[in-house]
C-alpha cells in the first residue's frame, strides 16, 4: 500500500487532510464574502457583476477555482468518511457508558450532521450560481454593461436579487449559515490542533480567532439575503426570469 493510500484510509491522514482543506475553503470563504458584500451597494449590482465578471475570467483564478472544487470535494469525502468510521466505532463500543456530552462541544458531536446540511445548501447554491454563469446552463446570464468594462457581462447580479425575494430559498440560505458558523468554530479550531499548532500560550488566541471568524462570516453571509429580501432597494433587471427555482426545474410564480 503506498504512502497516499495510507495517508486517504488512516485516521489521522483523514484529519489532516480535512484540516489542510478545511483552512484552505476558510480563505475561499472571505473572499467570497468580500465579492457577495458588494451586492448590497446601492448601484444596480454594477460592482458586484464587476467582480464576478473577475472571478470568472482571469486566469490565476479561473486555476485557482479547480484547486477550490478539488479541494471542497476531498473535504466532503474525508468528512464522510470520518463520519461512518466514527460511527462504527461507536457501534461496537455501545456497552460502555459514554457521557460523550461531558467531553465535547454540540458542534463537534454533530460535525456530520452540520456538514449534511451545508452539503444540501451548497448543491442548490452551485446550481443556481455556479453552473449557470460557468456552463451558460439552466437559461444562463443575460448580459448588460458596467462602468470600467469596454465589454457586456453575465448579470450576476440579478439572479442573486431575484432569488433573494423567494421566502424559501432565503430561510434555506439562512439557516445554511448558522450550520457553517458551528462547522467554522468546531473545524477552525480542531483543524490547527490536528495540525500539531497546539500550544497554551497560542492556543486561547487561535480559539479567539476561530470563534470570532466563524461568528463574523456566517453572519454577514446571512445578512446579505435577509436585507435584499426585506428591501425593495434591491431588484433583479427587468426580464430577467433566472431565479433558483427555474434552476431547479420548477416553474416561478406569476408575477
Amino acid at each position: 500500500m503506498s504512502w497516499i493510500s495510507k495517508t486517504f484510509s488512516s485516521s489521522i491522514g483523514r484529519k489532516i487532510i480535512m484540516a489542510l482543506t478545511g483552512l484552505f475553503l476558510c480563505t475561499f470563504l472571505l473572499v467570497h464574502l468580500l465579492i457577495n458584500l458588494q451586492m448590497l451597494r446601492h448601484d444596480g449590482g454594477n460592482s458586484f457583476n464587476f467582480w464576478a465578471e473577475f472571478m470568472g475570467t482571469n486566469p490565476v483564478i479561473r486555476f485557482m477555482e479547480i484547486v477550490l472544487m478539488l479541494g471542497l470535494l476531498i473535504h466532503i469525502y474525508q468528512g464522510l468518511a470520518l463520519a461512518v468510521k466514527n460511527k462504527k466505532a461507536r457501534g461496537a463500543q455501545a456497552y460502555l457508558v459514554n457521557h460523550s456530552e461531558q467531553n465535547s462541544n454540540w458542534a463537534s458531536r454533530n460535525m456530520a450532521l452540520l456538514g449534511t446540511l451545508l452539503l444540501i445548501f451548497l448543491i442548490v447554491h452551485l446550481m443556481n450560481f455556479w453552473i449557470r454563469s460557468r456552463f451558460d446552463a439552466m437559461g444562463g446570464l443575460a448580459e448588460v454593461r458596467v462602468p470600467n468594462l469596454d465589454h457586456p457581462v453575465g448579470d450576476l447580479y440579478s439572479v442573486a436579487a431575484a432569488s433573494f425575494k423567494i421566502p424559501w430559498y432565503v430561510v434555506l440560505y439562512a439557516t445554511a449559515q448558522i450550520a457553517l458558523g458551528y462547522h467554522l468554530w468546531h473545524g477552525f479550531r480542531s483543524g490547527f490542533q490536528t495540525l500539531g499548532l497546539n500550544h497554551r500560550k497560542y492556543t486561547p488566541a487561535i480559539r479567539t480567532t476561530g470563534y470570532a471568524f466563524a461568528v463574523i462570516i456566517s453572519l454577514l453571509f446571512a445578512v446579505i439575503p435577509i436585507v435584499m429580501f426585506f428591501s425593495d432597494a434591491y431588484q433583479p433587471r427587468p426580464a430577467t426570469g433566472n431565479t433558483v427555482e427555474e434552476s431547479l426545474g420548477a416553474q416561478p410564480e406569476a408575477r
